[in-house]
């Protein structure tokens, strides 16, 4: 199916989001849409999907205009969104995720419906047993299933927000095919992303958005030099590593066991320094989040001890590690990191000490706005949290972190963020190396985990590997443990 979008013009306030894009889809093409946060790759993206409204323009498909009210409305015209985060739900079977949205009223023919599931998951190679439920599937095959859902629902064109987010190597090497087939099956891809190597290596051709305007297009080969110009202005470099020198034991972890519903990990001890970056490594559930959660006192450990500064605070909650200079920043930004409805200055003076029994507005609008300087937060000091783009909302946690710092924890700091945006944060939270404090994080993306990290753990089903020298491993070493190869050798006593 060819789409075009002719003129497109979207308004919030006083932000222009969508400035005039005109753009053009060949059918059976994999069409890269690039820029950096805050571009207005989704703005558009939700447009042709019936999410929002544009407030002029036009949407043509195979040459005839249509009008699309809603995902409903853009489901049955065949365009289908496959979201960053899945849209499903996680304590249901696998096959009744499968049939929303579907017709057919409240009691559709399962029986039906699982054979068209299992015709439809063997044509494109997934292995998913309908009868499961979503909370026990990787991030990877909750892809798959939305993938085989709007298949189903007759989606021609797919619109792939940040699809290689939070994903494996092995997990983008089956997506990657199955767009690859679709494609040639005469679908229309479009894939949005801020990483060019996987627009390299995937996409037929790509156009850059900056500031809600359409910068410009490429056919592939691509010249990656130039795509960077266009997202940024400039060219981007992440520059060279930077060596911690260790100063003092902030963490150790002493024959440390963790458990939960899934699997144990066993007997761990890590001495952690002042000043260096430890990176968690590891496919999504092989432990790397209770380990984690458990040195911020999120999580108690089964055995062992966690001393910070010499000082046992094994079994203590969260707010005796934090009164000890530890922070924990999550993943789930908007779930469990900020308030989704608050202003950045509500956000502000909750994260300041009272000074008293009333509270200080003025004093927390001065804060906000020398916060949202300091940390160049795109936003005001009444901006509610959720109307920021991932990038400030990760900016705008960074901003909440207290001083002075002994430990730093992060999920994920840079998730769904352009390059520019990811040199931003780590050179935030380098500072806080250099002052004192020490760092450890969890990351998918194996390029930034070696890039950033003085040592490196590897997690595989439970195991935890000896600290891995940064600066002496490469991707595919580090890729080798993650799926499991080389562990005799490499595993911790």
């Amino acid at each position: 199916m060819k789409v075009e979008l002719h003129s497109i013009h979207k308004h919030f306030g006083k932000v222009h989001a969508n400035d005039d894009i005109t753009l053009n889809i060949p059918a059976g093409t994999i069409q890269g849409i690039l820029g950096e946060n805050g571009a207005g790759k989704s703005t558009l993206m939700k447009v042709l999907s019936g999410f929002i409204q544009a407030d002029s323009g036009d949407i043509l498909l195979d040459g005839k205009p249509i009008i699309i009210h809603s995902p409903a409305d853009a489901i049955k015209h065949g365009i289908g969104m496959l979201h960053q985060d899945p849209l499903d739900f996680p304590p249901m079977r696998i096959v009744d995720n499968f049939i929303l949205g579907a017709e057919g009223g409240l009691f559709p023919n399962r029986a039906v419906v699982v054979r068209d599931f299992k015709l439809l998951a063997e044509q494109y190679g997934f292995s998913i047993d309908p009868d499961s439920y979503v909370d026990a599937l990787t991030v990877g095959e909750r892809q798959q299933l939305e993938i085989l859902r709007l298949l189903w629902l007759g989606a021609r064109v797919l619109i792939l927000d940040e699809p290689t987010t939070g994903i494996s190597s092995s997990q983008k090497v089956k997506l990657f095919a199955t767009l690859r087939k679709l494609a040639a099956e005469g679908k229309t891809m479009i894939f949005v992303s801020h990483k060019l190597e996987d627009v390299e290596a995937l996409c037929h051709q790509a156009v850059v958005l900056r500031q809600g305007k359409l910068i410009g297009e490429m056919q592939k080969p691509f010249d990656p030099k130039k795509l960077v110009a266009m997202m940024f202005g400039k060219e981007i470099s992440l520059g060279a590593r930077q060596v911690a020198k260790p100063g003092e034991a902030i963490l150790s972890l002493q024959h440390v066991s963790l458990e939960d519903v899934r699997l144990k990990i066993k007997d761990v001890s890590l001495e952690v320094h002042a000043g260096e970056v430890i990176g968690l490594a590891g496919m999504e559930g092989s432990g790397q989040g209770p380990f984690l959660r458990a040195c911020a006192g999120l999580m108690r450990p089964v055995g062992g001890h966690v001393l910070l500064k010499g000082q046992d605070l094994t079994g203590k909650p969260y707010h005796a590690y934090k009164h000890h200079g530890v922070e924990f920043l999550p993943a789930s930004r908007l779930e469990e990191g900020l308030v989704p409805g608050l202003t950045l200055t509500e956000h502000f003076i909750l994260a300041e000490e009272p000074k008293g029994m009333f509270i200080d507005r003025e004093y927390g609008r001065k804060l906000a706005e020398e916060r949202i300087k300091s940390f160049n937060i795109k936003g005001t000091p009444v901006s509610t949290v959720e109307s920021l783009s991932g990038g400030n909302q990760q900016r705008a946690l960074l901003s909440l972190l207290n001083d002075p710092l002994s430990l730093v924890l992060i999920e994920h700091p840079t998730r769904g963020l352009d390059i520019e945006s990811v040199i931003y944060i780590w050179s935030k939270l380098k500072d806080r190396c250099r002052q004192g404090a020490a760092i450890l994080f969890i990351s998918s993306d194996l390029e930034e985990v070696l890039q950033y990290s003085d040592r490196v753990l590897v997690f595989f089903s439970g195991k935890v590997s000896e600290p891995l020298d940064a600066a002496q491993t490469s991707v595919e070493q580090l890729g080798q443990l993650i799926g499991g190869r080389g562990w005799p050798e490499k595993q911790a006593v």
